[in-house]
């Protein structure tokens, strides 16, 4: 499958000036060589700068134990499963792997399919931790709706689901996905749902 690419912008945080980037979908080669030699090292400053604000652990990026090397090869080959990226300035900003088989829970839209977000996450320099500045806004919030245009290609109208890290709930009711509660099946993480009205908002505002 070629990957597909689009211009989107994303802000500067000081300024709101916007700032070009390249979605993809794809997480390739170069993407995780980011994630290994440009996130890690960046992810271990962070963690020893909270460390040395006193920030408590359970305030700290609960993404940080993910290996995207890993994610990208269980799913390598398998069409139900897409990749996107975030590239800007020629690093990787995101990363995102979305599962085609699941089905709604939320009782409008109940079996109906949609596109779920197996895992999202944000270059740690772009997560503002500890009141620490980030370098770009609205990583997440592209990639998010990447997943949402998605669903709209596969005929979900725009149907997507995810569960979400405890810090990262705040993100999801703020794009208007419903909370339905802890899944005890999935570590007691918060399932969200967004159903096409939500993702029909969420295109125009965005």
């Amino acid at each position: 499958m070629t990957a597909d690419s689009s211009t989107i912008f994303l802000l500067d945080p000081v300024t709101d000036e916007p700032i070009e980037a390249e979605l993809v979908s794809e997480i390739a080669s170069n993407n995780i060589i980011d994630w290994h030699t440009k996130w890690q090292p960046a992810l271990g400053a962070l963690k020893a700068t909270l460390q040395r604000l006193g920030v408590p652990r359970d305030q700290w990026p609960q993404s940080a134990h993910w290996d995207w090397s890993r994610k990208v090869e269980e799913v390598e080959g398998l069409l139900a499963f897409r990749n996107f990226s975030v590239i800007a300035e020629g690093l990787t900003q995101g990363l995102m792997r979305l599962d085609l088989t699941k089905s709604a829970r939320l009782a409008v839209q109940l079996g109906k399919p949609i596109v779920y977000v197996d895992y999202v996450e944000v270059a740690p320099w772009n997560q503002p931790f500890g009141g620490l500045p980030a370098r770009y806004r609205g990583v997440g919030s592209a990639l998010i709706i990447a997943a949402v245009n998605l669903s709209m290609e596969e005929d979900f109208k725009g149907r997507i689901g995810l569960h979400s890290l405890p810090q990262s709930e705040g993100f999801y009711r703020h794009l208007n996905m419903a909370d339905l509660g802890p899944d005890r099946r999935c570590q007691g993480l918060h399932y969200f749902e967004m159903t096409p009205d939500a993702a029909k908002a969420l295109l125009e505002k965005e």
